[in-house]
């Protein structure tokens, strides 16, 4: 089966009846949960970008609670997994301002973990793979926003 292009499916979409798109909407949620959580941000959470925000930061709080600081081989595989999760929720946001957020409070967290990073090679990687991502979204940013972003980053580096 050969894939539609975007614009042959926005075509299509625009020529068919609201009935039919809420049973489309309905069946793409039933087979992949990021489906259900896509649809979930766009009808109750993209309205107050900040609830959401705070809820990644909450969901972001309570992995880090979970990671095992004794074996740095888990603690990386559970990082890991959070950077995961919170770049999942972040392309679901269309603000610009909800990926520096979130990845300055992972770094945060992860500089609270009293881990020394310059001994472990991945854990570092992964802290300086944020920060860079964290630099990148900053510099897509106005140039008033970019300020405090910017003060907020030179204190965690």
């Amino acid at each position: 089966m050969k894939t539609a292009s975007l614009k042959e499916l926005k075509q299509e979409l625009e020529n068919t009846p609201t009935e039919v798109l809420l049973e489309l909407c309905i069946k793409l949620t039933k087979y992949k949960k990021e489906n259900k959580e896509l649809l979930t941000y766009l009808l109750f959470e993209e309205g107050n970008e900040n609830n959401y925000v705070n809820s990644i930061k909450t969901i972001i709080d309570e992995l880090f609670e979970t990671i095992n600081k004794t074996q740095m081989y888990f603690a990386k595989k559970t990082l890991r997994k959070i950077v995961r999760i919170a770049n999942k929720y972040i392309k679901y946001s269309n603000s610009k301002t909800t990926e520096p957020d979130v990845l300055l409070h992972f770094c945060k967290k992860m500089k609270a973990l009293n881990i020394n990073l310059k001994h472990n090679t991945a854990l570092h990687n992964i802290y300086l793979s944020q920060i860079k991502k964290i630099k990148k979204a900053i510099a897509a940013m106005h140039d008033d926003e970019q300020y405090d972003y910017l003060k907020l980053l030179t204190e965690l580096e």
